[in-house]
């Protein structure tokens, strides 16, 4: 059975926590959606959501049913991911979702931890890094679904719960595990149901996860699960393995589906403009997905079969604001979503069996349009982001979260 169950709150966010476990030697299999039958055998479970914008209810909702999957199948900790740049708006969905966790669980209490020092994000005092700029001043403050505006997570996570917020700060954390262990233990003896934890080392991680060996929720980035392989291991649960990220070849076109508009994927789109043929898609200009899916695949039938195509629906966010004032802002997501989807599922048919998709709600349309329902979790291109095998399809697909990867990431993907 299971050692860890985990519940992400994007698909891409559910490889990236995948990732981590298998290099600690975990194997690790990603559900997609809440699961109706039996598990699969893996020493950590995923189950991907698409909760991070849904409605509240709905988040929670499915956030619970993905738990209660989890405990039956005997995992012996949960682990809520969201993303390392703690995507969110006032409402939620990462403080209630936490609070339902928490009181199914009986936990009282959890850290709150989405440092991921490798790609960046830092957390000092209770403020959220991103390089050398607070999170507001990042770019993120620009995301079109969940704008942060507010580096301050004890700030962010208070307006969403009832419960109280308190902090682990940077002094004690350096002091190790059991300086970080008495430090949690002190807050929730005050009546604090949360501690936000500052992390800027991976050292420093690995010591706030051997502190919540006991925990029975644990939330954050993908980060504060370096620690908990070793948790297993110590107690006598989970054996050395050697293979955990081995995947099966698979021969067949490749392709890059990019929906993002992070800084980083426009970046990664524009190092590889002149490096591999590339579509740029233009939704503000053509806001009709049956139109620009079939200039999308008009376009790639004559180049597919060579070396590996790029197709873009992204945008600067002037451009973004500008379609979503014109046709909604939901409906502006649908729509790059949708295209992204269709042109995903023809390509298979036309032969592509390796795609790398950019952006976490792009990567979820995707996955569902192809009825992929789990994916088994490889070796890292970049960090946070493996290459995975979809059981059943015959595919594999590396799902990348906006921000992360280097400027080369979709030609690296296809050389790894």
């Amino acid at each position: 059975m299971p050692l860890l169950g985990c519940i992400a709150d994007d698909f891409t966010g559910a490889t990236d926590l995948a990732n981590t476990l298998v290099k600690g030697g975990m194997t690790a299999v990603q559900v997609i959606g809440v699961p109706q039958g039996a598990l699969p055998e893996a020493d950590a479970v995923i189950i991907a959501l698409k909760s991070r914008t849904a409605p509240v209810a709905e988040a929670v909702a499915e956030s619970m049913a993905a738990c209660e999957a989890l405990l039956a199948a005997g995992c012996r900790q949960i682990f809520f991911k969201y993303c390392s740049t703690f995507d969110s708006t006032p409402e939620g969905n990462i403080g209630p979702v936490a609070d339902a966790l928490v009181r199914r669980l009986d936990a009282g209490f959890a850290l709150a931890c989405p440092a991921f020092p490798t790609n960046g994000r830092t957390v000092f005092q209770g403020h959220l890094f991103v390089g050398g700029a607070l999170l507001s001043e990042s770019g993120m403050e620009n995301h079109p679904l969940t704008p942060m505006r507010d580096p301050n997570l004890l700030r962010v996570l208070g307006a969403q719960t009832d419960g109280a917020v308190g902090l682990v700060p940077f002094a004690v954390v350096e002091q190790g595990p059991a300086a970080i262990r008495r430090a949690m233990t002190g807050l929730k003896e005050s009546g604090r149901r949360y501690a936000v934890v500052d992390a800027v080392t991976d050292a420093q991680l690995m010591a706030i996860g051997e502190a919540a060996a006991g925990h029975p929720l644990i939330t954050g980035g993908s980060g504060v699960a370096l620690g908990l392989p070793a948790n297993f291991r110590a107690a006598g649960l989970l054996p050395e393995r050697a293979d955990a990220a081995a995947l099966p070849e698979v021969d067949g076109h490749a392709a890059v589906l990019a929906g993002s508009c992070s800084r980083a994927t426009l970046g990664q789109i524009g190092f590889a403009r002149d490096r591999m043929p590339t579509l740029e898609l233009d939704p503000l200009g053509t806001p009709d997905a049956a139109a620009l899916t079939a200039q999308a695949l008009d376009w790639a039938q004559g180049r597919l079969g060579g070396e590996p195509i790029l197709i873009a629906a992204s945008s600067t966010p002037e451009r973004v604001s500008a379609l979503q004032a014109r046709i909604g802002r939901e409906a502006a997501g649908a729509l790059v979503e949708t295209v992204l989807a269709e042109v995903a599922f023809a390509l298979v048919g036309l032969g592509a069996r390796r795609l790398v998709v950019a952006g976490g709600e792009t990567s979820g349309a995707v996955v569902s349009r192809l009825g992929v329902r789990q994916l088994r979790i490889g070796a890292e291109i970049d960090p946070g982001v493996p290459w995975t095998y979809a059981e059943g399809a015959g595919l594999r697909l590396a799902l990348k979260s906006g921000n992360f990867g280097a400027r080369d990431f979709f030609l690296k993907a296809f050389e790894a």
